[in-house]
């Protein structure tokens, strides 16, 4: 991509001169449907709140398919899309496949493997040298507006981690302190086996890249306790990712459930959830409960298609009970999620994740699975990759559920059963699932905001 991008400078800008201007470059954005959007997405909409003006780079999004093809298609057009809001301004660079992602989306994933797999190991390697690649656009754009415009911050949100490359030139061609905000582990993401060359490959690019960070945030505390162990110098704060507080609860209030008993899952399956575990106790509660009426649907699954399948096979009693639905956005899922009256959250040990802070904020009965199953620590054994911390607590989610009192911790498959068992005769009974969540909003977004505005505060005065 030409740097001849921004020769336009926004009169919203101008109005805005006496506000410190944040510059975020974020690959995951709206109108992209991913968890990892929503965290810069907030930034945008809540730093100007707290006296910052933000400009976001990112590139753009066509959402021609609907599922994981969207990371890697065309872009809308092929010149740069500016957007104004109150909230600040968004700069949307041209996005070009690489020849991998190509042949995928002409051919399909099973088709030339060998061949895009070594495509893409040739982008991603040199990428770190050159500033190159289908990504790079974003670096030209923000590069081209710091030519015009100044700003006091820089904050990078990884994955990708490039992004990170893209602040640290930045900030040394600019002379703007930079920040790494880690989403999810990086070099850390490659244990055991083969993985082993990639990891000391990515652990001495990594420290190499963030040493000259201003400081290091990121979303949950596994990442802070994996980045002091590479024994990195810029300072590390850990702000969750929330929920959106005032959506959220209005919601919460306004939306009531659904009349039959339903219950509800958002988000990706990862291999070491018992879901197959979780299908089957349904089963045998519903042949053992034929009368009692539910629902469970399943929002943006990854795995719908072969779990259709293995109802059809394994438990075929409910298979006309479970709903599965596409991916929506954080604006259209959250009223969806509002009509259910349980949420189920598989058991992801050191990891918070995203979903469970909604969860929270719409005071609806979370269903932990499971605490000390032993099929599920079977599939944990084999495909959870995150390597145990001391000091570490490895029930994340649990321990804020019980905090917050939002729910119940599932032992294992036959005290599921249990727990149905008094749902549904609560649910007969009331017609409603209680749930006396406590003390969450300093989970939410708007909270999580504050935070980060103090800490930019404190490197930019």
């Amino acid at each position: 991509m030409h740097p001849k991008l921004i020769s336009y400078i926004s009169p919203l800008d101008k109005t805005h001169t006496r506000l410190k201007k944040v510059l975020i470059l974020a690959y995951d954005f709206p109108p992209y449907v991913s968890v990892g959007g929503l965290r810069p997405y907030n930034w945008y909409k809540q730093l100007k709140k707290e006296g910052f003006y933000p400009v976001v780079v990112t590139r753009q999004w066509a959402n021609r398919y609907g599922n994981q093809l969207d990371y890697v298609a065309p872009g809308t057009s092929d010149s740069l899309e500016v957007e104004e809001t109150p909230d600040g301004l968004i700069l949307r660079t041209p996005y070009t496949p690489n020849w991998s992602n190509r042949l995928m989306l002409k051919y399909g994933d099973t088709r030339f493997h060998n061949l895009r797999k070594l495509l893409s190991l040739w982008y991603e390697f040199f990428q770190w040298f050159f500033i190159t690649g289908p990504k790079s656009g974003i670096y030209f754009a923000a590069d081209e507006y710091l030519k015009n415009h100044k700003a006091d911050i820089i904050i990078a949100t990884g994955d990708p981690f490039i992004l990170f490359k893209y602040a640290r030139e930045l900030s040394k061609k600019h002379g703007i302190p930079w920040v790494a905000d880690y989403r999810d582990p990086w070099s850390h993401n490659y244990e055991g086996g083969k993985q082993q060359y990639l990891k000391l490959a990515y652990t001495w690019i990594e420290k190499r890249t963030v040493a000259s960070a201003a400081f290091i945030t990121t979303a949950a505390e596994i990442v802070e306790v994996k980045l002091k162990n590479l024994n990195l110098n810029p300072p590390l704060h850990t702000l969750y990712n929330g929920f959106e507080q005032a959506t959220v609860h209005d919601l919460a209030h306004s939306i009531k459930p659904q009349k039959s008993f339903s219950l509800a899952y958002a988000g990706t399956i990862y291999d070491w959830h018992p879901w197959q575990s979780f299908l089957q106790q349904m089963e045998v509660f519903k042949k053992s409960n034929p009368a009692f009426e539910f629902q469970l649907s399943f929002f943006g699954n990854n795995r719908s298609e072969e779990m259709k399948s293995w109802l059809n096979e394994h438990a075929p009693a409910i298979s006309q009970n479970v709903l599965f639905y596409p991916k929506l956005g954080y604006a259209e899922l959250i009223p969806k999620l509002a009509e259910h009256h349980v949420f189920l959250l598989f058991n992801d040990y050191y990891i918070r994740g995203t979903k469970i802070y909604d969860y929270l904020g719409l005071k609806r009965h979370i269903l932990f699975c499971y605490l000390h199953d032993q099929e599920a620590l079977k599939l944990k054994q084999k495909h959870y990759r995150i390597a145990d911390e001391d000091g570490l607590s490895n029930r994340a989610q649990a321990d804020l559920i019980e905090e917050a009192r939002s729910g119940t911790l599932v032992q294992d498959a036959a005290h599921l059963q249990e727990v149905l068992t008094r749902l549904a005769e609560e649910f007969t009974r009331t017609g409603h699932i209680a749930c006396s969540s406590e003390n969450t909003e300093q989970y939410s977004r708007e909270y999580q905001v504050k935070k980060l505005a103090e800490l930019i505060r404190s490197y930019t005065r």
